[in-house]
């Protein structure tokens, strides 16, 4: 019997692998697929994306495959510049192929100790008060303690567990994928630029390596997602959009996607958990849905790790749900948003230009791409100090850097006073005597997440934040 089986071998099951294993959590992953998609479903990792995975020390094997973007990301594809001093050390969007992500969070996560069984397929599953029987394709059985489905938008795991999924069936289909052109860069280039005029969503543009990245409406939309779509569907939607096929062959791979938009009712039933696709699906405006993915699991993991550990104070596991529930339901909102600014309707587009014009305000913009990056999520602890539920920018101190303390996925206390104490917390919480005047407090502690559980001077006040966190102390 295992710690906790997940189902999805994507990044955002890798994530959570990974973060249960760096506590000493045992960790099975089944992913039905035998090998690695070579499809690339996302081309890029947000700013508080690239947070996560600095605090975690990967940022650098990771920038080693990708390249920066400084103030890319646009909202609706509305071309705007970002603000200036954008509240991170990482703003930039990194392009980096989601095959990439998936190698490399796959590689970090086995490294960890993770079991990654391929071509493992989760068919079926029953939950009680001892654990999750899991049922696999070839007919044996795994036991858990906690099941977590990370198995994408078509969740067996949500389906069997009955949890709704409501919102919107999807009113428009792209077709996309990467194959080599034989029209000159320079006439692709000037033919796309005259469609987008009308049709944001249209895109043909280079991918590297000789290839070029296709995304195309859909006259119609198909009802079995898992049918991709062949190059000549793809050469008569170019031609009735662009009056061009623009001489594409030789496809690398095709896919299709849709703007269904729908959200899972619950995040946790019981011993099971929903993360990434399996609790939410939306147009990918923005390039949110793998960065929230990922996310959800940096929020899941220490929490899960916590339970099994045997010291997760009452209630802690709840907070996935009422922490990243809302989170999720605002990206949701804001594809929605989006989707309507890209449609070409009268109405819709005179919307569009009056926003444009309002994106030159440095607020409006900040505000807009603080909701793309997700490096304005604050959760709600209650009332206290402003940075209270607030996640941190990597910061300089007397002797280092705030994220480089986090690669142990604990909590971390920082007091410049060196008054106070975390006895009784060691094994979860660890202590620095340091401080930055960037903070502007003079103490803080922060979730194993990186957000702020509390800023003060008092001890008393501190302690009942360590037992809030991190359970009763060990006398």
């Amino acid at each position: 019997m295992t710690d906790v089986i997940i189902a999805g071998g994507g990044p955002t099951g890798m994530m959570l692998a990974a973060e249960l294993r760096l506590q000493g959590a045992g960790v099975l992953v089944l992913e039905k697929e035998p090998e690695p998609t070579k499809q690339v479903r996302s081309l890029g990792l947000h700013a508080r994306s690239i947070e996560i995975l600095d605090q975690r020390g990967l940022l650098e094997r990771f920038l080693i495959h990708g390249r920066k973007y400084p103030g890319a990301g646009h909202f609706a594809g509305i071309d705007k510049s970002w603000p200036q001093h954008l509240d991170s050390a990482h703003a930039y969007v990194l392009g980096i192929p989601q095959p990439v992500t998936d190698r490399l969070l796959s590689e970090h996560a086995a490294e960890l100790g993770a079991d990654i069984r391929r071509g493992s397929e989760l068919v079926g599953f029953s939950q009680g008060p001892g654990g999750v029987t899991v049922q696999l394709a070839d007919g044996t059985r795994e036991r858990s303690g906690y099941l977590v489905g990370c198995d994408g938008g078509r969740s067996r795991v949500r389906k069997l567990l009955g949890v709704g999924f409501p919102g919107e069936s999807a009113r428009t289909e792209w077709l996309r994928g990467e194959m080599e052109l034989s029209m000159p860069p320079e006439e692709v280039a000037a033919i796309v630029a005259e469609v987008r005029q009308a049709q944001k969503a249209f895109g043909v543009g280079p991918a590297g390596n000789g290839l070029y990245g296709v995304v195309v409406p859909n006259r119609e939309i198909t009802e079995d997602r898992t049918l991709l779509p062949t190059l000549e569907q793809i050469k008569r939607q170019l031609q009735a959009f662009a009056g061009t096929d623009f001489g594409v062959h030789s496809p690398r791979w095709l896919s299709r996607f849709n703007d269904a938009t729908r959200q899972a009712e619950r995040y946790r039933v019981g011993r099971v958990f929903l993360a990434g696709d399996a609790a939410h699906v939306h147009p990918p405006l923005g390039g949110q849905g793998l960065n929230l993915g990922i996310q959800d699991a940096f929020n899941l993991g220490w929490k899960l790790a916590a339970e099994i550990s045997g010291w997760a104070p009452d209630g802690l596991l709840d907070t996935y749900h009422t922490e990243r529930h809302p989170v999720g339901a605002e990206v949701l909102n804001n594809t929605r948003a989006q989707s309507e600014l890209m449609t070409t309707e009268p109405g819709a587009q005179a919307v569009r230009r009056l926003l444009t014009e309002l994106m030159d305000f440095e607020d409006v913009s900040r505000y807009l791409i603080e909701k793309i990056t997700a490096l304005g999520v604050s959760y709600d602890f209650g009332v206290g100090h402003d940075l209270l539920g607030k996640r941190l920018p990597d910061v300089d101190l007397k002797h280092g850097r705030l994220y480089a303390l986090m690669r142990r996925g604990r909590g971390l206390l920082l007091d410049s006073t060196g008054r106070l104490s975390t006895d009784g917390w060691a094994e979860r919480v660890d202590q620095v005597v340091d401080g930055s005047k960037e903070l502007g407090v003079q103490a803080l502690m922060l979730r194993p997440d990186g957000h702020v559980a509390w800023a003060g001077t008092e001890q008393a006040e501190l302690d009942a934040q360590l037992r809030r966190w991190f359970g009763n102390p060990v006398s």
